[in-house]
């Protein structure tokens, strides 16, 4: 047991960061304090504040702190301690992917495009959005506004004639000689820019300027396409502009929270736009404070320094913050700028406000409903195959083209649905189409190897036939895995004979036991939704495999052609099949590229 009084005895009452650790050694609890020993202290009274923490003291084996100069500074170290050890008693934001932007890149004819991860691209970078979808929509917009190209530098380079999107009106072809000319496509880039940064109404005004300039020289048909634009870019603003104040950057923040569950709304607004709006559900542990969710939330969403994430100039939020000052320091320390938290805003703020609170509020009310109808069919299952808890699931598809690049998904559901970041794929070689074979390989890559108990299916499902599963049954008698007894369950989904969903036969792991389910079974759904995540998962890596194949050229496996020749090669002949149709002396005539190596060349394309 852990002697608290010794503990206590010895406390610093210095600003700090503790550590709670379970008897098996690992971090269940990060907390910060003005005072290490009277907050630690207030653990260990006779009547504690919550069961939360009536649990979290039983747990408790030994406590670590770690002195720091002062709150800000303990503030900080919290935030990294919780993102290192993800403690069970701590609220968590399962958010680890990046942000995407909008890149402008810097070229002689630059392109503007998506982008996600370190800047490592010369160019201006505009966002973040919250999510790839609302880049995709401003990108379509853009191309319709402005037609710049947006294509690959790959194709870019190696255009002999205007494409498609030239065609209709989206690109100025600068990919091709005597379209368009330099000074005309910066003018382009340059109301691009001035958009994505906000300056819708210099946009217009230049537009303006530029439609009376081709009036007055009677370009009676450029005077139509300045007019044309002008009025997309209007109708835009008209949808876009949140604001007639300064042009601040904002993130308006919104919490719902019932029965356990909250939901953060963020709405992000970046230079008088709205970007879109992004719904978090942080993981909360039971009893825990609005109050706690709160601070925990905004700490780790803008101070753990996820890829992409920006501090904007304002937070707008529904609550108020105990540490709000504190909070404030720290982040316009990390952003070298004066940051601003407001929790009680009027006029356009507080409408905004009043719609990140709506939006939050219907997402966790469709949250909850999906956890219920989730929760109702696991009991179903539960019920079906008389298993007491279903804690996990994996199930394994297998795709390919006539025997050609052959993928195995193997997709991961938990007590709460989907583990996506658990999903994995399987390249699968040397099977030549034989589905078994490729089902048994997928397996030993799976399970041979040691496995901590919660990694351990309750139930694997196998799609396929008594074929399939009998291969997958051998498997697992020869594994030198210590497996439960009880566990996993092999379990085969037969399509049958027409193959549409809901006619499935379950095929029950050895026993040779069949069951048939009603189409509207809760039971079947479930199995359908995870048999259908397998599917696409396989799917999409056999198509990334296949699609890479078909993109290499060639050339990548002949000795001695590295990116620069390719590229050579690809650029003075006009292409691949301009390379394929090459003689030796036209392949010899490239920079860079020898007799001997022309005549390689040659031989490994031809034959």
């Amino acid at each position: 047991m852990f002697d608290a009084k010794v503990f206590l005895r010895d406390a610093p009452e210095q600003p700090g960061v503790y550590r709670m650790y379970d008897r098996n050694d690992t971090v269940i609890y990060v907390g910060k304090a003005k005072n290490l020993k009277k907050r630690l202290s207030s653990y260990f009274r006779k009547q504690v504040s919550s069961k939360k923490t009536e649990a979290l003291v039983a747990a408790i084996d030994h406590i670590d702190t770690t002195i720091t100069h002062s709150e800000t500074e303990a503030l900080l170290l919290e935030h990294n301690f919780i993102k290192q050890y993800q403690p069970r008693y701590n609220v968590l934001l399962r958010d680890d992917k990046s942000y995407p932007f909008i890149l402008l890149t810097n070229e002689r004819h630059p392109r503007i495009t998506s982008y996600r991860g370190a800047k490592k691209i010369a160019g201006e970078y505009f966002g973040p959005y919250p999510h790839s979808s609302a880049v995709r929509e401003t990108l379509s917009l853009m191309q319709k506004l402005f037609p710049i190209r947006q294509c690959e530098n790959s194709i870019y380079n190696n255009r002999s004639r205007p494409c498609l999107q030239y065609q209709i009106k989206r690109c100025l072809a600068p990919c091709v000689a005597g379209y368009v000319s330099d000074e005309e496509y910066q003018q382009q880039v340059e109301l691009a820019r001035l958009f994505l940064q906000g300056k819708d109404q210099q946009v217009v005004t230049h537009l303006i300027q530029k439609m009376e300039q081709a009036s007055q020289e009677l370009d009676f048909e450029n005077a139509a396409r300045f007019r044309d634009q002008i009025q997309a870019v209007r109708s835009v603003m008209e949808k876009q502009f949140v604001s007639n104040d300064r042009l601040d950057d904002i993130d308006i923040i919104a919490i719902a929270y019932k029965s356990g569950l909250a939901c953060v709304q963020v709405l992000f607004i970046r230079h008088g736009k709205i970007l879109g709006n992004r719904s978090y559900f942080p993981k909360i542990p039971a009893d825990t404070t609005l109050s706690e969710v709160i601070e925990t939330f905004l700490g780790q969403f803008y101070l753990q320094a996820h890829q992409g994430r920006s501090i904007p100039d304002s937070i707008v939020l529904d609550h108020t913050l105990a540490d709000k000052s504190m909070l404030e320091t720290l982040l316009s320390e990390q952003a070298g700028r004066q940051i601003q938290i407001q929790d009680k805003v009027k006029g356009d703020k507080n409408r905004y406000l009043q719609l990140a609170q709506t939006n939050a509020k219907v997402a966790l009310t469709t949250q909850l409903q999906q956890q219920g109808r989730i929760e109702e069919r696991y009991q179903t299952l539960q019920t079906l195959l008389g298993i007491t808890k279903i804690q996990r699931m994996e199930c394994f598809d297998i795709s390919h083209t006539m025997g050609e690049n052959t993928v195995a998904s193997c997709v991961v559901f938990g007590a709460e649905g989907p583990l996506k970041a658990e999903y994995r794929r399987f390249n699968i070689e040397g099977t030549h189409g034989d589905d078994y074979a490729a089902m048994e390989q997928a397996l030993y890559k799976r399970y041979d190897k040691d496995l901590s108990a919660d990694k351990i299916p309750d139930i694997i499902f196998i799609d396929g036939g008594k074929g399939q599963l009998n291969r997958a049954l051998s498997v697992f008698e020869q594994l030198k895995v210590s497996w439960n007894k009880d566990k996993p369950l092999l379990i085969g989904v037969a399509k049958g004979v027409d193959r549409k969903a809901g006619l499935e036969t379950l095929l029950i792991g050895s026993s040779e036991r069949e069951i048939h389910l009603e189409p509207d079974n809760l039971a079947l759904h479930l199995i359908q939704h995870i048999r259908d995540e397998s599917h696409n998962h396989a799917i999409s890596g056999h198509r990334k495999k296949r699609q890479k194949a078909f993109m290499q050229s060639g050339l990548e496996s002949i000795e001695g052609v590295g990116a620069k020749r390719r590229q050579a090669l690809l650029k003075y002949l006009g292409g691949l099949q301009g390379v394929k149709a090459a003689t030796v002396e036209e392949i010899a005539s490239v920079p860079g590229i020898s007799r001997a190596l022309a005549e390689k060349i040659f031989e490994i394309l031809k034959h």
